[in-house]
């Protein structure tokens, strides 16, 4: 794990790296709104979504895509401060820059193409999750251990 901010940029770096060379691949064999059964609860489907986290506001005209896109600046901001304040609490760190480098990929698309590339669809029992990418399983997962980090922290500060 890494001990500076400068070495948690450089992971952060690779998460967006990894969610865009995931997206190259997509774009590069699956055509828009086709999809590809893997197994019995997962397919491959290529979509574009113009909002944020369950197509949250994609039905807007377009002012979204700067409002996320603006957002996604600010907290990555806001994350790259924090890692210099606190770049060896381990777990609050890699939350953090979990997060950043799934909003920094989600916001090279979002300037690129407008809407974010999503690929990955879980369905069970006829019902089917909204298609996401690694930048969002990296946000989300990121956002489960800043829960974790800030209820472990507690109990730490609790016991003294």
């Amino acid at each position: 794990m890494p001990r500076t901010a400068n070495g948690w940029y450089g992971l952060a770096a690779i998460v967006v790296v990894l969610d865009q060379l995931s997206k190259w691949l997509v774009l590069s064999h699956i055509q828009f709104g086709e999809t590809i059964y893997v197994a019995s609860f997962w397919n491959w489907v290529l979509t574009f979504n113009p909002g944020a986290a369950f197509s949250f506001l994609a039905d807007q005209p377009g002012w979204q895509r700067w409002f996320f896109t603006v957002l996604a600046l600010g907290v990555s901001g806001w994350i790259a401060l924090e890692l210099k304040r606190h770049p060896t609490q381990k777990l609050l760190a890699l939350a953090l820059t979990l997060v950043m480098g799934g909003a920094l990929g989600n916001v090279i698309d979002r300037v690129r193409f407008g809407a974010v590339v999503d690929f990955i669809q879980w369905h069970a029992a006829g019902y089917y999750w909204p298609a996401f990418n690694l930048a969002d399983s990296a946000i989300t997962l990121g956002a489960v251990l800043m829960v974790g980090a800030t209820l472990f922290t507690r109990k730490e500060t609790s016991d003294e």
